[in-house]
């Protein structure tokens, strides 16, 4: 079905800056739904294929529908739009559910016909991420209000030793809350690596809290290219949790052919720098993997050194490029460097919270213990293996003592 003529989509935020022939193109191509009052436009736990622009009426977007923890996140009005998540991890699910507040039209748009649109008009691109950042910030710090609210009630049931049944069910409820937290991070990261011959990628993150603020990224730049990305903001907990998913998000929309990694992280510092108020900072490496040559291009903004492994699997440290952390200055002095992973060996990038894992001695796992270890791993395990196998040395080595620090790992081998 094709938009009704007294649609004016130009009058639609999102669309304001397109030419008057693309929003012509959109009236043929996108699709007018009529939603009753009550009526669910998707559910939470449904694969993701469009996204939808408000036109009339209201939309209540709704997390655990139908169980007695249902909640409703927000409210969404005519012009707004809905279920953008999809555009940044296509094979997620919805994290929510969207049901019509009163009589409600909405405009269809179908990824891949949007993606295609994305190609053409690249400034929606940072719209979008725009509006996700401040709707993940003013959820995010909704939930922050929520939680020291609760803790405080909790701490004087305590200390008064009164109401011990309530206390346990609002504690309860506080660790679902947490729980729900953690989960929307990590549906951020990729829930599935990407292939591309000749190469196997393998990742794992584990946060010292509940939520943490490291994360990760592999995703295709081309057929060519692949984009790899490691981050870890300063701080922990529910704040970096914020900070993350936006740095993620602004990452994702930067990520084009035409940009070098050094002008992706200036311009998601810029970003960074509108929307820091908390005093907040990201360490990070980001980089390209060229398929055909095994160079891997990246641009390093205060992260940890990248460790190269060969094929007889001995460890060094690429220690070229530099670069100050994103968020804290408007112009980073940042430098773009480049890396031969050699063919049977690997690349291996990572947080601090490996280097810095520390044990009941308060001795330190460090770089040269990293390195070290690598050294001792059979030839055979592939990168997936490889993080696992890390992870569990860390655990060992950190012994009784409690994690420091989250701990996020990438490893990339070159088959061939």
């Amino acid at each position: 079905m094709t938009t009704e003529p007294s649609i004016n989509l130009s009058d639609i935020p999102l669309f304001h800056s397109l030419p008057t022939e693309e929003i012509a193109r959109l009236q043929e191509t996108f699709e007018v739904q009529e939603v009753s009052s009550a009526n669910i436009l998707f559910n939470e736990g449904e694969v993701s294929d469009a996204f939808y622009v408000i036109l009339k009426g209201e939309v209540e977007i709704i997390k655990a529908l139908g169980s007695p923890e249902e909640s409703i996140l927000g409210v969404r009005q005519a012009g707004e739009y809905i279920g953008e998540m999809g555009l940044l991890n296509q094979d997620g699910v919805r994290t929510a559910s969207a049901r019509a507040r009163t009589n409600a039209r909405v405009l269809v748009a179908h990824y891949a016909s949007f993606t295609e649109l994305l190609s053409r008009q690249p400034q929606l691109a940072y719209q979008l991420a725009r509006v996700l950042s401040t709707r993940m910030t003013a959820a995010q710090n909704e939930t922050i209000e929520t939680l020291r609210d609760k803790n405080a009630r909790l701490q004087q049931a305590y200390d008064e030793l009164k109401a011990a049944q309530e206390q346990i069910i609002q504690k309860e409820k506080l660790e679902r809350e947490l729980q729900l937290a953690r989960e929307i991070q990590y549906s951020i990261l990729p829930g599935q690596l990407p292939g591309m011959g000749g190469y196997d990628f393998g990742a794992l993150m584990i946060p010292a809290r509940a939520v943490g603020g490291d994360f990760y990224g592999i995703f295709p730049l081309d057929e060519e290219r692949m984009v790899l990305v490691v981050g870890d903001v300063t701080d922990k907990g529910v704040p970096a949790a914020i900070f993350m998913a936006q740095t993620h998000a602004l990452l994702r929309a930067s990520a084009t052919v035409q940009l070098s990694t050094s002008q992706v992280l200036e311009r998601v510092n810029d970003y960074l720098m509108e929307m820091n108020d908390k005093g907040l900072f990201v360490t990070v490496v980001y980089g390209v993997l060229e398929k055909a040559s095994g160079e891997f291009v990246y641009t390093r903004a205060g992260h940890e050194l990248p460790l190269i492994v060969d094929a007889k699997r001995q460890a060094s440290y690429v220690k070229m490029g530099g670069g100050m952390a994103l968020g804290l200055w408007p112009e980073p002095m940042l430098a773009e460097s480049r890396v031969l992973i050699p063919p049977g060996g690997m690349l291996i990038l990572y947080s601090d919270g490996v280097t810095d894992c520390t044990n009941t001695d308060e001795k330190t796992f460090e770089a040269a213990g990293l390195a070290e270890f690598v050294q001792t791993l059979p030839a055979e395990l592939d990168a997936q293996q490889t993080c696992k196998a890390i992870y569990d040395q860390l655990v060992v080595f950190q012994g009784e003592a409690p994690q420091f620090d989250d701990v996020t790992l990438l490893a990339v081998r070159r088959l061939t």
